[in-house]
């Protein structure tokens, strides 16, 4: 069993929530059930999936965990350009968390390698 919380990348992914959750603050009310919803659950199973996957007994099952959480990522990012293509947020709110966005991305395939090199 890995120790999550002092993983350099399960800290970055939850600085992003936050900043996620800031800015979904500022979408319209009638996007609370929709696209609100939608990006917060997918910023959050990000630092979750890690978590749960450090939880597991193996590599193998933890690097399976990162690929959810990878995928999240892709979620999220998906959200985030339609987010600004509706006009929620603008461009410079949105390169500011993609860059942060990329960042994890780039630290979650790193560590997937290094996790299936070692299974």
């Amino acid at each position: 069993m890995h120790n999550y919380s002092n993983l350099q990348i399960w800290q970055q992914a939850m600085e992003l929530v936050v900043e996620v959750y800031k800015l979904t603050k500022t979408f319209p009310a009638e996007e609370k059930y929709g696209l609100v919803s939608q990006i917060n659950r997918a910023a959050v199973s990000v630092p979750s999936n890690i978590a749960e996957g450090a939880g597991r007994g193996s590599n193998k099952d933890f690097s399976h965990f990162i690929s959810i959480s990878i995928g999240s990522m892709c979620e999220l990012h998906t959200q985030l350009v339609l987010s600004e293509r509706l006009g929620f947020i603008d461009h410079l709110q949105y390169k500011k968390i993609q860059e942060h966005l990329d960042n994890i991305q780039r630290m979650a395939v790193s560590f997937k390698n290094k996790l299936d090199t070692n299974i």
